[in-house]
């Protein structure tokens, strides 16, 4: 069983980056497909990004493309999500997510079963 443990949260202007790290533990990094999820304060979490376990596929929802970046080293047991030109809406607690690869295709999961606890990411106007 996998345990994900984000970081890189913070406070930032809009327009600004920020990078966010998941590390992965306790489990076969490269045997989970990996996402990104987010929670809006007085709203559902929502799916914002997907990578295959190879990294080779990548999937985005509309709002971020362009803006935001997922990538993965298998070698370090870490997920990123690049995240640049953050906009006031961005702010959300941000979540990696992790299931089994053979469970999922290129674009994503029906669901994942394996989350981290969150990183606050808060973007000033």
């Amino acid at each position: 069983q996998v345990q994900l443990v984000e970081s890189g949260g913070g406070l930032v202007q809009a327009g600004g980056s920020l990078r966010l790290s998941c590390a992965a533990s306790g489990g076969r990094f490269s045997s989970y497909a990996m996402a990104w999820f987010r929670q809006a304060p007085g709203k559902e979490r929502g799916f914002v990004t997907h990578i295959s376990w190879g990294g080779e596929s990548t999937f985005y929802i509309d709002s971020v493309k362009g803006r935001f970046t997922t990538s993965r080293d298998n070698a370090k047991n870490t997920v990123y999500l690049q995240m640049n030109d953050l906009k006031p809406e961005d702010t959300a607690v941000y979540y990696c997510a992790a299931q089994f690869a053979d469970y999922c295709s290129g674009y994503g999961c029906d669901n994942y079963d394996y989350w981290g606890q969150g990183t606050q990411v808060t973007v000033s106007s």
